[in-house]
């Protein structure tokens, strides 16, 4: 069974509040991952907050998904999680591309699970549903997916399991309920690990659902901003929905504007970091790239993959660097 370490200092952690602390001590193996009441807790009951990257499309971006730079995400930004992104309906998406282009998906997913573990990182792989806004559009490819995936790492103790990113276009949380009903039965017959679940309006309306949860141990939900567009209102709506017994995980988000362009508001994304912080609440900042739009963490005119230095960050990469080393 392959196991997750990590190492944070007594004395740093006693400076902090204990809402702003990860409960981990030295070398404590946090192991396989649960869910317990609103909180995400190690194998030894403490809770824990996890904060990372996610990748853009593997698609697109494959050359991230490198031991080299995995291994920086944890040494040099101090990220205990990597999210695989892996769009399902847009160009050569899992869904709509070939079979070639599946086959490179999954050797890609397996290199990333690999890279993470070896490098005492959990890993988020993300079923990247967007213009398909239904989950249920492709759920007999989602279910396939996921038993290959869940049957695949059922022995490694890092791996999460994102099932719909941004459900949209008008669709409920009915919906999303029928999907994950439809899916999780094939993860859980291979392993028990943490699952994640879109909520309607692009994983926005996450304090909608409390009350009429999915009756499934270790999962939680999921939380999309962008701190360019979505402010205090929206805070709110993370505050109630936790306060009302929802566990919930930040997996996207970033400090430009909800399209992933435009200009950035790091004023806006310190409140957010210190809103989820306060509630122990993980967080995965999209996205791993050099495309040339404001939400990607490495300039447009950076093309290596690795030995990327915090000069060779935008705004926003610079910003999130200096958010995780602070910690």
């Amino acid at each position: 069974m392959k196991k997750i370490f990590i190492v944070l200092s007594l004395a740093f952690c006693m400076i902090l509040s204990s809402s702003n602390c990860v409960k981990a001590l030295d070398d404590a193996s946090l192991g396989k991952l649960s869910v317990e009441g609103t909180k995400l807790v190690a194998e030894n009951g403490e809770e824990i907050q996890l904060r990372g990257v996610s990748t853009h499309g593997l698609s697109w971006y494959p050359g991230y998904v490198n031991s080299s730079m995995i291994k920086s995400l944890h040494t040099k930004w101090n990220a205990n999680v990597i999210r695989l992104a892996m769009y399902t309906a847009e160009y050569n998406g899992y869904c709509t591309g070939d079979s070639s282009n599946r086959t490179t998906l999954k050797k890609l997913i397996k290199k990333g699970v690999k890279y993470a573990d070896a490098n005492d990182m959990y890993v988020i792989i993300d079923w990247h549903i967007l213009s398909d806004g239904n989950p249920n559009t492709y759920k007999k490819s989602a279910k396939a997916f996921f038993k290959w995936a869940a049957k695949t790492f059922k022995d490694y103790d890092n791996v999460i399991y994102e099932i719909c990113n941004e459900p949209n276009s008008g669709t409920t949380w009915s919906d999303i309920k029928t999907y994950a009903d439809y899916v999780i039965p094939t993860i859980r017959t291979y392993t028990d690990a943490v699952i994640l679940v879109g909520t309607p309006t692009w994983s926005q309306d996450v304090d909608t659902i409390s009350g009429d949860l999915l009756d499934y141990d270790n999962i939680m939900y999921t939380m999309h901003f962008y701190a360019g567009t979505h402010k205090s209102a929206y805070r709110k709506k993370l505050i109630n929905a936790v306060e009302a017994g929802v566990p919930v995980f930040v997996s996207e988000f970033g400090i430009s504007e909800a399209s992933g362009n435009g200009t950035v508001n790091k004023t806006q994304g310190n409140k957010w970091i210190n809103t989820m912080d306060k509630y122990n609440i993980s967080y995965v900042c999209w996205n791993l790239s050099n495309k040339d739009e404001a939400s990607a963490l490495i300039k447009s005119s950076i093309t290596q993959t690795s030995g990327i230095k915090r000069s060779n960050l935008t705004k926003s990469g610079k910003w999130f660097f200096d958010v995780l080393n602070s910690k």
